[in-house]
């Protein structure tokens, strides 16, 4: 938050902030809601929430069906999403055109964690949550997690907790508020509002329902190394967090952490200049080009329908598939939509070395048909190893062959982690953060370039600089120690 000057006109940022924050990522043991809490309140949870996923033929959808003209398979209101074809011409990789289904969701939803200081210490009011796409029950997710289909209750359902606090709130409760991108290889443009609003607890109260508790920052980041449990969507919110989380060198508990509060400190210095880093960026925007074009989907290339089933003709990539939901923990009981099913285990890596004791991250400037813009700064590493096994070695994607040899003692980080499960179905990666020697040979790659916490950290304070799964790796590599 801000306080105001003396005049009562100008605005002065809270000072406190970054010390609040830091406060709050060092209480590991738990605060208002005790560790050993949490882990019966998930099971709890997961036995409170029927949640029954069956895969049905697309001719059992209720209110969804493929355009008489197009194919494109939509819902009837003309709300939720649709699932289309996207014609791709790119330079960027081996393949310089194709085309492929794609969801298409115009809709901006609303990602968004409250905060609250409770007994001096900040507090983020986090929601168990069941998502059809699961691959096991309730995951941690934000307070809100919404399209805006569901908040304007399109569904005929209930509302949506604490939604009141996201749609109009005071710009001086505000901590974060920035658009943000999802998968650009399986969304066409889609956005949604990261939002982190901070509230008293005399104006909301600390008695909440019993699907959410209060857990600091400090929990939170234990909980990312836990598998399939702190969901995307409350990633990609953590990621966009003011700086602040990381601490100082001097409250650092082991020389790692100290190696990644010196990251997040602008005083540390970098490898590049942020106007360097900024001109990197522009530079691949300019030099890389793709062009998109939506198309039907019946007339995509490569891909075979089914009844059950959208699939490529290799089998690789992905497959659209419809569901029949029932559950007693949404909005609505039952309803029925199609996923999107990946094939095989995702691997995503961010590389770091440490330069005069300050981490650097390793991120590629990374062209996907979806986004917005050209390119969003992406891990390392981000690929499906099964989908290169017809591919030949030199169009494999640069360092997926050193993440394979990589030694235990060089991952700092690994979980597997779930996408988002209300658009895919069992849709799991495997993400590390590997720590390689100072001198690791990578300066002759023009996508690629080393930079600190601090500076992306300022590039996550605006929009379609970064990719979702880059900002769960950041939101694991500030949780280091």
């Amino acid at each position: 938050m801000e306080r105001q000057s003396g005049t009562g006109l100008l605005r002065i940022p809270d000072g406190t902030l970054p010390r609040r924050l830091a406060r709050s990522a060092a209480a590991v043991e738990g605060g208002a809601t005790p560790n050993a809490v949490v882990e019966s309140w998930i099971t709890e949870r997961n036995l409170a929430h029927r949640h029954e996923v069956r895969r049905i033929e697309f001719g059992d959808l209720r209110q969804w069906g493929f355009d008489d003209v197009t194919g494109d398979l939509r819902h009837r209101s003309g709300r939720f999403f649709g699932v289309e074809g996207l014609e791709v011409h790119s330079d960027y990789g081996p393949v310089p055109h194709w085309s492929q289904p794609i969801i298409n969701q115009p809709e901006i939803g609303i990602l968004g964690i409250l905060v609250c200081e409770i007994d001096g210490v900040l507090h983020c009011l986090m929601q168990a949550k069941s998502e059809p796409g699961n691959v096991n029950g309730v995951q941690i997710s934000p307070t809100v997690q919404a399209t805006k289909s569901n908040y304007t209750r399109v569904h005929g359902g209930r509302s949506v907790p604490y939604l009141d606090h996201f749609v109009d709130p005071a710009p001086e409760r505000v901590l974060a508020d920035v658009l943000q991108s999802e998968q650009g290889s399986w969304f066409y443009r889609k956005r949604n509002r990261n939002m982190i609003v901070e509230v008293d607890a005399r104006d909301i109260g600390l008695e909440v329902p019993e699907d959410f508790r209060w857990l600091t920052l400090g929990q939170l980041h234990e909980l990312l190394g836990k598998d399939d449990l702190i969901n995307m969507d409350a990633r990609t919110v953590l990621s966009c967090m003011p700086a602040g989380i990381e601490g100082t060198e001097a409250d650092a508990v082991s020389d790692l952490a100290a190696a990644v509060a010196r990251s997040s400190e602008q005083a540390a210095g970098s490898l590049h200049t942020t106007t360097e880093a900024l001109s990197w960026i522009t530079s691949r925007q300019t030099q890389h080009q793709v062009r998109t074009k939506p198309m039907p989907l019946n007339a995509v290339r490569g891909w075979v329908q089914s009844p059950t089933e959208i699939a490529h003709e290799l089998g690789l990539f992905f497959t659209v598939i419809a569901v029949d939901i029932t559950t007693n923990g949404r909005e609505v009981s039952q309803w029925t939509q199609p996923l999107v099913r990946p094939h095989g285990m995702g691997r995503l890596a961010l590389f770091v070395k440490r330069v005069d004791g300050v981490l650097h991250a390793l991120l590629n400037a990374r062209v996907e048909p979806g986004y917005l813009d050209v390119v969003e700064l992406a891990p390392t590493v981000q690929c499906t190893p099964e989908n290169y096994v017809l591919t030949p070695e030199a169009d494999r994607p640069p360092f997926l062959d050193v993440v394979l040899r990589t030694r235990p003692e060089q991952v700092l980080f690994e979980a597997r982690l779930s996408e988002e499960g209300g658009r895919f179905h069992h849709a799991s990666s495997r993400y590390q953060i590997i720590e390689v020697p100072s001198g690791f040979p990578d300066t002759e790659l023009e996508d690629y370039q080393w930079l600190t916490l601090n500076q992306l950290n300022e590039l996550l304070r605006h929009s379609h600089y970064v990719n979702v799964q880059a900002r769960s790796l950041i939101a694991c590599l500030r949780g280091l120690r």
